[in-house]
């Protein structure tokens, strides 16, 4: 039918003109490295196995988004404990864990709470 829109064209097209890999970092994919770099030198307090182990997530990380202000754009970068997991509420936890995880974790099952974030 004429009215009907093709939803794939769309977003590939989208992807094709806005995303891309950059052939060298930008400055804010070396500010991504240096907050990693200096989250993994702290030594979390109170573990003493443990080491912080850092991500850089979000549009940086994933789809290589052009920001719309070139002066104005974020840096996501998550950090979770080497010797914690955290896995939905019945599910399984895995049978084998990444490299970067201690032999032993402890393991928090995430439950939908009235407030996000917070655990009971």
């Amino acid at each position: 039918m004429a009215g009907e829109c093709d939803v794939s064209k769309i977003v590939t097209t989208f992807f094709l003109n806005t995303c891309r890999l950059y052939p060298r970092p930008t400055m804010r994919d070396v500010e991504a490295a240096l907050r990693c770099g200096s989250i993994v030198s702290k030594h979390p307090p109170g573990e003493e196995e443990a080491n912080w182990i850092p991500l850089k997530t979000g549009s940086v990380a994933e789809f290589y988004v052009e920001p719309i202000l070139t002066h104005v754009g974020d840096i996501d970068v998550m950090c979770y404990l080497s010797n914690k997991l955290a896995i939905p509420r019945g599910y399984a936890p895995p049978t084998q864990l990444p490299a970067e995880f201690h032999n032993s974790v402890e393991v928090f099952q995430i439950i939908k709470t009235r407030l996000p974030g917070m655990y009971a």
